[in-house]
């Protein structure tokens, strides 16, 4: 089986179960490293996840891991890591879980628009562009993304 087939199988393997655990997979990554594949599952949940979070979903990845022939043969080393911040919003789930943050938000036919997400729901967010509200629906977005703030001043 191929790096791409068994990852794509990883993340039918580890959704559910994961899920069960009360986070959501993010990303699911496989690379060859040496002799040895490198395996880095991305998960996040409402509020974020904690250093016990993952160590949770640590042993439970490992468990169907151990349960399953999914790596087949091939010696690994696990990785269990929340999403960096330069994840792109892609879902409805990403800009929920952003309300409050900056973004950067490109648009179908070149537009963009940088704002504070007020609130969103699963089709569309609102965005507050230097005190005008900009209703952006998810499926004009061809990117968006965070923006680190070092000095946020709290309004």
């Amino acid at each position: 089986m191929s790096i791409q087939q068994t990852r794509d199988r990883l993340v039918e393997v580890l959704t559910e179960p994961l899920a069960a655990t009360g986070v959501d997979v993010e990303a699911v990554e496989l690379s060859q490293a040496g002799r040895r594949r490198l395996l880095r599952v991305a998960v996040d949940k409402d509020g974020g996840v904690t250093l016990d979070d993952i160590a949770v979903v640590t042993k439970e990845v490992s468990r169907i891991l151990d349960d399953s022939d999914v790596m087949g043969e091939h010696a690994y080393t696990l990785e269990v890591t929340s999403p960096g911040t330069d994840r792109p919003l892609v879902l409805p789930r990403h800009w929920r879980r952003n309300v409050g943050r900056l973004v950067k938000v490109s648009l179908e036919g070149g537009a963009e628009v940088t704002g504070r997400i007020m609130e969103c729901d699963d089709t569309r967010a609102v965005i507050d562009d230097e005190g005008t509200r900009r209703e952006v629906a998810y499926d004009q977005v061809t990117r968006a993304k965070v923006q680190i703030e070092f000095n946020r001043k709290e309004s």
